[in-house]
């Protein structure tokens, strides 16, 4: 009988889940799980493909955006990677920038409804 095994998980598929049951967990007002969450990450390439996932949702969904809120949200993912690097090397850093950063996809999520909302377009969801 021949052995057959389940593929594996590659990191990026992995920190896109952690980030989608993160940012469930915040939506669901569980920030203490969230954390726990985030404080159960203690590779750095772990919170970098979280982050990673976060950064792609943002700017997916802040290319939505009209054209004043999307130069709003460019400008935070900078500030979000100017402190990503700051934190390099520190855990306790990354997990910060992990929290704003999912902070951050909360929100464009947010205009991006009101904007279509505003403008009589189907939600995104």
């Amino acid at each position: 009988m021949e052995d057959v095994s389940t593929p594996h998980e590659s990191p990026a598929d992995l920190g896109a889940r952690r980030a989608a049951e993160y940012l469930q967990l915040v939506e669901a007002g569980r920030t203490e799980d969230a954390d726990a969450l985030l404080a159960g990450l203690s590779d750095t390439r772990e919170l970098v493909f979280v982050g990673a996932a976060f950064t792609a949702q943002a700017r997916r969904t802040g290319r939505t955006l009209p054209t004043a809120m999307r130069a709003q949200a460019s400008t935070r993912q900078v500030q979000l990677g100017q402190l990503r690097d700051r934190s390099r090397r520190d855990l306790d850093g990354l997990r910060d920038w992990l929290r704003q950063a999912g902070e951050e996809v909360l929100l464009v999520t947010q205009l991006a409804e009101t904007a279509r909302a505003r403008l009589g377009q189907p939600s995104a969801r």
